[in-house]
């Protein structure tokens, strides 16, 4: 009798082990959530944990802190539209026909045949939502429930942007501006101060709601991109005036976000990623970002207008408070997120590659062989190589030298011809003083072999070269 009750008891212990071992295999297969807050014309030095001393972003460097900052991340391009189809579909704006900063009423957009990070996370049984600027098509067919969101809050294009009159054509001014839910304009704006609020709340929301399913959470804010706007909550609590306080409202919704998520015990599933769309637009000064120590900001391919603050942490795979300096750049994320989500990447050719050992630590190699930066259509003007940065002859915009705007107001920018190729060490001078092309001939003829290949790809305008990868944007008759 003795025998046969420590046999019932043996078996049920381990039916107990098995049952545990296969909650934990079951536990450690379920799909990582994806959250990606994405902010507008924010410089890199504008989070503490990047060097800002006159801003307290608590938040963000406790997200540092607990996952991995990259030194070296990479906007895909740094101008708005463009940089957000890099992001989102893993390619070179100039490989899908996107450029520049679309306008109000633009008959282009995003092609439907791209595939999003949306869409192929959809095909894994995510849930996905955008609550925020869009900026890729504000006609019906572009929207971003056409492109994969299940959900939409939020405005079409910049803060800055709306349409007079559809014969006349777009116009800049700090007015009305239409603000959607899904594919319906719901309001028009004129004070976006709780905008900020209103999609942090909305974010909050969607987590609460999808706690229990694999979700993708889009957060593209529109600040700290001009008009500036921040709620009476922030409202001069920095020390760098009201830019400041954008950034400390921005700061307090990750918070948001990050207690929501731990609130509902998911954080240590989920990936969060905080970065930009570009650099800082330096023409309006006090209402402008920092970039520093790099040199010029948006719009330009020098490292302040491309290199971008990043922080990931993702506490189940990711490291804690580790720092790389590896380039990566935002094609990267699309790829980097199938390989962790297991989805299968989108049949189109695209640009990035898996940089998930880079994030882990496991490789300080960049799979890329270069960077190349675009801006303006299809105009190459440089290359990252490792620690060297090459840039051809081209024509820039730069506020040095100028007179700054402020409150609101921008000053003039002064365009400079560069004449000769230039190339800068970027680990010896991040803020590229020193040309050294002449000091390197060999580095030189290897990073314009590289441009060669890439020109006869996706072409080059500048020398007046068509590629022969590149697609077509969507496109209304």
């Amino acid at each position: 009798m003795r025998a046969a009750l420590l046999l019932v008891l043996y078996f049920a212990i381990t039916s107990c082990g098995d049952a545990k071992k296969k909650k934990s295999n079951t536990e450690s297969a379920v799909p990582p959530n994806i959250v990606l807050i994405f902010t507008d014309d924010q410089g890199y030095r504008d989070v503490g944990t990047f060097g800002a001393d006159d801003i307290a972003t608590p938040n963000l460097d406790q997200l540092a802190a607990e996952g991995v900052k990259l030194t070296s991340y990479y906007a895909a391009q740094a101008v708005c539209s463009a940089s957000r189809a890099g992001i989102l579909t893993g390619c070179y704006p100039n490989r899908i026909g996107i450029h520049n900063a679309m306008m109000p009423n633009s008959n282009k957009g995003l092609h439907p045949d791209e595939t999003t990070l949306a869409e192929m996370l959809k095909t894994k049984g995510y849930r996905t939502a955008i609550f925020g600027k869009w900026h890729l098509g504000d006609h019906p067919n572009f929207l971003p429930t056409k492109n994969g969101f299940d959900e939409w809050f939020g405005i079409p294009y910049s803060n800055d942007m709306w349409p007079l009159h559809p014969q006349q054509g777009p116009v800049f001014n700090f007015g009305p501006l239409p603000l959607y839910e899904n594919e319906t304009v719901i309001d028009t704006l004129t004070d976006q101060s709780q905008l900020t609020t209103q999609i942090t709340e909305r974010s909050v929301a969607f987590i609460n709601k999808n706690k229990d399913t694999p979700f993708f959470l889009y957060v593209p804010h529109p600040q700290p991109h001009v008009p500036l706007f921040v709620s009476d909550k922030f409202k001069g609590k920095s020390d760098r005036g009201l830019y400041g306080d954008v950034i400390m409202e921005i700061d307090w919704s990750v918070g948001q976000i990050l207690a929501a998520l731990e609130k509902n015990g998911i954080d240590d599933n989920t990936l969060v990623i905080f970065t930009s769309d570009n650099g800082p637009w330096l023409a309006y000064g006090n209402h402008a970002g920092s970039a520093l120590p790099f040199r010029e900001g948006k719009g330009t391919a020098w490292e302040g207008g491309q290199r971008e603050p990043f922080i990931a942490r993702y506490p189940k795979r990711l490291p804690k408070g580790k720092t790389i300096d590896v380039p990566v750049m935002a094609i990267d994320i699309l790829p980097t997120i199938a390989g962790i989500t297991d989805a299968t990447l989108p049949q189109k050719t695209i640009d990035g590659k898996d940089v998930w050992t880079v994030l882990t630590g496991e490789s300080r190699e960049s799979p890329q062989e270069a960077y190349f930066f675009y801006y303006r259509v299809n105009e190459l003007f440089g290359v990252r190589y490792g620690k060297w940065k090459l840039y051809f002859p081209h024509r820039y915009r730069t506020m040095n030298g100028q007179e700054l705007g402020s409150n609101g107001l921008p000053g003039t920018y002064k365009m400079v011809d560069l004449e000769t190729i230039e190339l800068y060490n970027l680990e010896a001078d991040k803020s590229e003083t020193t040309n050294v092309a002449k000091n390197h001939p060999k580095i030189v003829a290897e990073i314009q072999l590289l441009a060669n290949t890439m020109r006869t790809r996706l072409g080059d305008s500048l020398l007046e070269l068509e590629g022969t990868e590149t697609r077509q944007a969507g496109k209304i008759e």
